[in-house]
């Protein structure tokens, strides 16, 4: 399960922002997946739920984000919404086509609470990344 292996570096991403932040908490991690970033979202969930056991996120909630496949053409010079199995332009035939979107895996924001000296509660939550 490279799920797992993905989830660690994630988990290593986050950590590095929160210590930026002196944060005491992460409450949820945002990121941006298509359908050819070779990763099935539920069991990154799961993975990253493992990773994050023991650690300042392990409450965190994995929220994510599909995008689309977005394929050009050169040859119609024309941008079109493709599938995973639809790569040739809908146009002209040509398969001669460029991904322009869909096999991302982006860490979008990270959600933080951090010590505030001036709260009552001595907490705040802020977004980052």
């Amino acid at each position: 399960m490279h799920e797992l292996s993905l989830c660690r570096a994630l988990l290593r991403q986050t950590l590095e922002v929160a210590e930026q932040h002196r944060a005491r908490a992460i409450n949820a991690v945002h990121l941006q997946i298509g359908p050819l970033a070779g990763v099935e979202p539920e069991l990154l969930k799961t993975a990253f739920t493992l990773a994050a056991a023991g650690t300042i996120a392990e409450s965190a909630e994995l929220k994510l984000t599909k995008t689309h496949v977005q394929i050009y053409c050169p040859g119609c010079e024309k941008e079109f919404r493709g599938a995973a199995n639809q790569l040739c332009c809908p146009g002209c035939g040509s398969c001669s086509t460029q991904l322009t979107s869909g096999d991302e895996l982006i860490l979008q924001s990270v959600e933080l609470s951090l010590e505030d000296p001036y709260s009552a509660d001595n907490s705040r939550s802020r977004s980052c990344v």
